[in-house]
């Protein structure tokens, strides 16, 4: 079971949020806050549709064995969260993997760069591919000129109706463009559910097809997330380690703490840093509020940011996030005459020395004036993945009814697009 360390934060500090922490926790629960709407991610990994799950899982099995390519075409949270769980549970050199009897998932739609999709389309090449296009509306104009873009393609490969059994599209459940789309098309679908938002939907069809067709076994991802589910229900005060996290940021913040910072000295863990910005960012930058989240990988950060992590502005904080992950099992050998100085090390394996680096880095940064929070997620797996990713959810939704925001809209988003539509010419 996942394990959060405030000892950072002086407890006074916490007691005294504690009674705003509860209230923050009783409008989640009671769905009683801002944005209330769209909260039904809450309850979600315990009533998810059974039916629509169990065709999900054929519809993954009929791509994994038609299709050497699952495109994913969506933007944010519509292709974060799936990438984030494939790289960590499967390693971001998963696409291309000799032997593997699961599809490459490649992802568009998620930036307006004509030479990435040119190259996206080589690395397809003469392969068979699938699309899962998703967009609550189809409307976004990222994921919307990418699918555009694919149809024709699919279309041109596998003629009209053939493109149509190469073509899944995760929308809303009664309107929308893509939705009218779809039905016109015939293409097979998936509900968005209405109360989850997009960086809320990693455990909906919209991040389980992509995963699924990975081979990744989305039942336990599900079970994780509802253990934690439980617990944030159910555990009390402090003891609760999402109603632990939300206070000791929120006391942090209030202290001065500007900028969170999330680190993890694991490579596979660079795409869950960049589903969490979404999450936190999108949900709590509103009013002029809001922690500003940052994400970085150690070691190899610790090269480029770690002088200004050590001694630059103190207005930071570091949550790490630590899993016990299986050893690579390579080893440091010795070497005769000890060119290099690296005898010291021989024996140790790289990740014995992966560990002590994150003690020492804890260490120097706490010295140097930075508070350390740390997540233990526990073993590394789908298990734990389905914990963490419900754990920052619920603490996102506490913390912002803390911070006296709505953490389920996003209204600011807007203003890019208006923009952009006037200087293309946009009509109307």
């Amino acid at each position: 079971m996942l394990r959060i360390d405030t000892s950072a934060v002086p407890p006074q500090k916490l007691e005294a949020l504690l009674p705003q922490t509860l209230e923050a926790h009783r409008k989640l629960q009671a769905r009683s806050g801002a944005g209330a709407e769209y909260t039904g991610w809450v309850t979600l990994p315990g009533d998810y549709d059974r039916d629509e799950y169990q065709r999900l899982l054929e519809a993954a099995e009929r791509v994994a064995a038609r299709s050497g390519v699952l495109v994913v075409v969506g933007i944010g949270g519509s292709y974060l969260g799936s990438r984030a769980v494939i790289d960590f549970l499967l390693s971001p050199f998963y696409n291309g993997t000799a032997g593997k009897k699961t599809p490459d998932i490649l992802f568009a739609g998620c930036n307006l760069s004509g030479a990435a999709l040119q190259k996206l389309t080589e690395r397809i090449g003469e392969r068979d591919f699938t699309v899962n296009v998703i967009s609550k509306s189809g409307g976004t104009t990222e994921p919307a000129v990418a699918f555009r873009y694919f149809r024709a393609l699919a279309e041109k490969r596998y003629g009209k109706e053939g493109a149509k059994k190469r073509i899944i599209a995760t929308t809303d459940k009664a309107r929308g463009v893509l939705k009218s789309l779809s039905g016109e098309m015939g293409y097979e679908t998936f509900v968005i559910p209405d109360g989850v938002g997009g960086r809320y939907s990693v455990l909906t069809p919209v991040g389980l097809l992509p995963i699924a067709a990975a081979g990744i076994d989305t039942g336990t991802l599900l079970a994780g997330a509802r253990t934690m589910m439980d617990a944030c229900k159910t555990a009390a005060g402090l003891e609760n380690p999402a109603l632990a996290y939300a206070a000791a940021r929120n006391a942090l913040y209030e202290g001065g703490k500007k900028t969170e910072v999330l680190a993890s000295f694991d490579p596979d863990f660079v795409y869950m840093g960049e589903w969490w910005k979404q999450l936190y960012g999108e949900s709590e930058g509103k009013e002029g509020k809001g922690l500003f989240p940052a994400a970085v990988s150690y070691t190899a950060d610790l090269h480029s940011m770690g002088q200004y992590m050590q001694q630059g502005e103190r207005t930071l904080f570091e949550t790490f996030v630590r899993s016990d992950t299986p050893r690579g099992g390579i080893t440091v050998g010795t070497e005769p005459g000890n060119a290099d100085g690296l005898n010291f090390l021989a024996g140790k394996t790289i990740d014995a020395i992966n560990d002590a680096a994150y003690e020492g880095t804890k260490k120097a940064h706490t010295d140097g004036g930075v508070p350390c929070l740390t997540v233990d997620t526990g073993p590394k797996g789908a298990e734990a993945l389905g914990e963490l990713i419900y754990f920052f959810e619920y603490a996102c939704g506490v913390s912002g009814y803390m911070l006296g925001v709505n953490p389920f809209d996003q209204p600011g988003v807007e203003a890019y697009k208006k923009n952009m539509f006037t200087l293309l010419g946009k009509p109307g």
